[in-house]
């Protein structure tokens, strides 16, 4: 997209924004030459930190063609925040209502019509304990194979280090960077014209979130786990402790009330 279409919200937030994340982040960004230049696509971004979509966000208006994130619908509602996200073209995520799939519709509609849709495929912070992305929800993947758009994959960190996962306090100094590093389109021929199953969903969404994290195993130096945190197994796991935890207890609970005098052994009462 021409800078000539950014669009006035756009330059206001940038104007906004960007000194204090030139202020408080050094920049390490390379892979700007896969962005598409022109036509719709999708980036599917890691997720580490609260801020990080500021700092995507600063990378990607620095390339010339600006994202439309999905963000929570609440946040179109508030006032000046809401004023901005509508001018510059974010799309609400209704949950749990019958409007939800309208995010997916406005989503295709946005590639379609030539721009850029950001997608974090984990749907929320990563929870893995060393900051490697987790397995990825079927959104983009499922617009990807709707439109047969490009799908960039990228990578990011240093943002996590100013601002860790759910901290609430930053950590300033020494002055950290955000490393960014866009790779080449996933290769999603072999899915394409085939029925959209969950089946195959699930295996675009794997090779999508696996391109992802090659990126951030070349940002960090190091090799990711062979398989992804899954929050769907840690549920599972929580909710079997915290079962076998109540099936422990309700024994000795059972063995404390039998322990306990009666009313009529304690002569109160007749």
């Amino acid at each position: 997209m021409p800078r000539r279409r950014i669009g006035f919200w756009y330059r206001f937030a940038a104007v906004i924004c960007k000194p204090p994340l030139v202020v408080l982040l050094k920049r390490d960004w390379r892979g700007m030459e896969n962005i598409p230049a022109e036509g719709g696509f999708i980036t599917a971004v890691n997720h580490n930190s609260h801020i990080d979509p500021f700092a995507y966000a600063h990378f990607q208006y620095n390339t010339g063609r600006v994202p439309r994130f999905l963000a929570k619908s609440g946040l179109f509602n508030k006032g000046f925040v809401g004023a901005a996200m509508r001018g510059t073209g974010q799309i609400p995520v209704y949950r749990e209502s019958t409007d939800a799939l309208s995010a997916f519709r406005a989503a295709i509609d946005a590639v379609e019509r030539g721009e850029c849709v950001a997608f974090y495929p984990e749907g929320t912070l990563t929870r893995d304990p060393d900051g490697w992305p987790m397995t990825g929800k079927t959104g983009a993947a499922r617009v990807a194979l709707q439109t047969k758009c490009p799908v960039i994959p990228v990578a990011q960190w240093g943002a996590n280090e100013l601002l860790p996962p759910y901290a609430r306090k930053p950590s300033l100094l020494p002055r950290k960077t955000h490393r960014v590093l866009a790779g080449p389109p996933v290769d999603l021929d072999r899915f394409y014209d085939r029925e959209m199953t969950p089946e195959l969903l699930k295996e675009a969404t794997e090779a999508i979130m696996a391109a992802v994290t090659r990126q951030l195993e070349h940002i960090r130096g190091e090799r990711a786990p062979e398989t992804p945190y899954d929050p769907r197994h840690e549920r599972i796991e929580q909710r079997r402790r915290t079962h076998a935890q109540r099936r422990e207890d309700r024994p000795r609970q059972d063995r404390t009330r039998g322990a306990r005098p009666t009313a009529r052994e304690e002569g109160l009462g007749t």
